[in-house]
């Protein structure tokens, strides 16, 4: 492996695990800064991972624009710097709203998924994009894997250590880059940077005007959101349903990480030489069907972490969905495509945090209609659904008439 494809999955590990490293301590984090009940916190909680969304929401596209125009080495050097800053600024953060800061800015950082996947586009042929995109979403499962155990561990120390670890990691990966980065941007794909398409809806919009683009879209959107209900409810269904404490919350989620790089990194491959693209996107809907059902009904701490891992065999959908859509567009827009990617993952992370937290919140409230902590996970299974009806009625209608 090339040590500049080392450096990008380096990067999106580092990016998922800073999000994974902070996750087992976040119920805590927040009750240590803000006093009230678990309830309340859950709320925060979703509040601080929208903040964090909007930002991405805003500055994908942003960020995929300026990697077509100025390289994508400057804008993921740069980024990696500002993100260590900020994850020090969070370790000394001493109310809420500093740490409200702090995701205002991390938010910023992480938009740089775009610039990394448009890496891998440039240096990909149309028919190996998809597994690349494979390698990318595997190493955030490994940085999926190592962040909440570190987290766990390090939250013997405190709530704050997994800041400090998130910050060495990310400097640590810039001295790397410089020495290894290589400029993929060439004058012959280099185009100027325009406002009007460097913003979520004008991305949005330029590509909705491919044929086919619109839908998949849609379908992208639908399983973000879904799926983004591991890391905005996770910890608080574990303590909740099963009392678990941070490091189990660790050992679960790094569970589901492993079982995620697999999936990504190698089963990819040949799921998607047996079942094709759209093959694969069929099958990893219905798989997800099933795995938020039971999710949502498990009572057994020790079948819900048999269930986590075995969940992430639907994971195939992500790449799958890339490829498809980078097929579509120019070599000179793939920064174009990924940040507008980015921006659908960050408006799914506006939306998923507020709706599973409220979701989560009202059926563990006292005066809870129904007590089901798992709630959360039975709204991802409809709207799991209703994408793998928007992607069939798609892929009939592109067929045509018989």
């Amino acid at each position: 492996m090339r040590p500049a494809v080392l450096f990008i999955l380096v990067t999106v590990m580092i990016d998922a695990m800073g999000i994974g490293l902070i996750i087992p301590v976040m119920p805590d984090l927040i009750q240590e800064v803000r006093a009230g009940d678990l309830a309340e916190a859950a709320l925060w909680g979703g509040l601080l991972s929208t903040v964090f969304a909007v930002m991405q929401f805003l500055f994908g596209p942003v960020l995929g624009g300026l990697s077509d125009r100025f390289g994508r080495r400057p804008v993921l050097l740069v980024s990696l710097v500002i993100m260590a800053l900020d994850y020090l600024v969070m370790a000394v953060a001493g109310s809420i709203w500093l740490l409200l800061v702090g995701r205002v800015v991390g938010g910023i950082t992480a938009a740089t998924q775009s610039t990394a996947n448009a890496y891998m586009a440039d240096i990909s042929g149309p028919e190996d994009r998809a597994a690349n995109f494979g390698l990318v979403g595997a190493a955030f499962g490994v940085g999926f894997v190592l962040g909440p155990l570190i987290g766990g561990l390090l939250a013997g120390y405190g709530t704050r250590a997994p800041f400090y670890a998130a910050s060495f990691l990310a400097l640590l990966n810039f001295g790397f880059g410089l020495f290894v980065l290589k400029e993929t941007v060439t004058d012959k794909i280099r185009r100027p940077f325009r406002w009007s398409r460097a913003n979520p809806l004008g991305s949005l919009k330029q590509l909705r005007r491919l044929p086919g683009i619109g839908p998949m879209l849609m379908v992208f959107f639908i399983y973000q959101v879904a799926f983004m209900v591991y890391p905005a409810v996770w910890s608080f269904f574990g303590k909740e349903r099963f009392g678990w404490d941070p490091q189990t919350i660790g050992l679960s989620l790094a569970l589901f990480g492993i079982m995620l790089a697999i999936v990504q990194g190698g089963l990819i491959r040949p799921v998607l030489r047996i079942l094709g693209e759209r093959g694969t996107v069929v099958y990893g809907h219905v798989f997800d069907i099933l795995a938020f059902l039971a999710l949502a009904f498990v009572t057994n701490g020790t079948l819900a972490l048999i269930l986590t891992p075995l969940a992430a065999l639907a994971a195939v959908i992500t790449p799958a969905l890339q490829g498809i859509m980078s097929k579509a567009v120019g070599a000179d827009a793939q920064g174009e495509l990924q940040g507008a990617l980015t921006s659908l993952s960050a408006l799914a992370m506006i939306f998923s945090p507020m709706i599973m937290t409220a979701t989560f919140a009202t059926f563990t409230a006292d005066d809870a209609p129904v007590y089901l902590p798992g709630a959360p996970f039975l709204f991802s299974a409809g709207l799991i659904v209703l994408g793998l009806a928007v992607f069939v009625m798609r892929s009939k209608a592109a067929a045509g008439p018989d």
